[in-house]
């Protein structure tokens, strides 16, 4: 397998690049996220790198940081997240933003990533649960009562902008069912 790539940076067509090593050229899918931080063309690059062999083609995929490819990885083992899909996810948000879209299981986040729908979404929180955003030290986790919370609030149709300010006037020590019922009442007198 290759697992990294060091070259030069010959061309950039998003989300695709040529890397030249040595005289070979290889085509690279990044994310966007990796794409804004890559060099000048012409400039050395170095990128971390996944491949994957189908039937029809032998395909890479790099990255720019190691939690990248790790996060890609974990994405590409779910039923139904194809690499195209899992760099679509890596280019609509960071990491860290998946990370906590996990920990928080907030699917309204993934849906908003084109290409994932609401199935796909809950999927992803299902089997991401404890892998993704416990591995990458996520800070400012929401925590139980209030994460119970929030989701119950979007399942009831509110945005998770208008079901987070609800959640922020809400005492920290309120349990579940009675912050429900006063951020039903803050959101119904806004």
């Amino acid at each position: 397998m290759i697992g990294k790539l060091t070259g030069t940076l010959s061309e950039k067509n998003p989300p695709q690049v040529l890397v030249d090593c040595g005289g070979v050229g290889y085509e690279v899918q990044v994310p966007m996220s990796t794409f804004y931080n890559l060099p000048a063309l012409g400039e050395r690059v170095s990128l971390l790198t996944h491949l994957v062999v189908r039937e029809d083609a032998h395909l890479l995929y790099g990255f720019g940081t190691d939690s990248e490819r790790a996060t890609f990885r974990e994405l590409v083992k779910i039923s139904g997240v194809g690499p195209r899909t899992a760099l679509s996810i890596l280019s609509g948000m960071s990491v860290a933003e998946l990370s906590q879209a996990i920990t928080q299981q907030q699917a309204g986040r993934l849906v908003k990533v084109p290409g994932i729908g609401k199935k796909t979404a809950e999927r992803l929180l299902l089997e991401l649960k404890g892998k993704l955003g416990a591995d990458l030290g996520v800070t400012g986790a929401v925590p139980d009562a209030q994460s119970d919370i929030l989701q119950a609030l979007v399942a009831l149709g509110y945005s998770d902008k208008e079901a987070s300010l609800a959640l922020k006037a809400l005492p920290q020590d309120v349990g579940v069912s009675e912050g429900i019922k006063l951020a039903l009442k803050a959101l119904a007198k806004a």
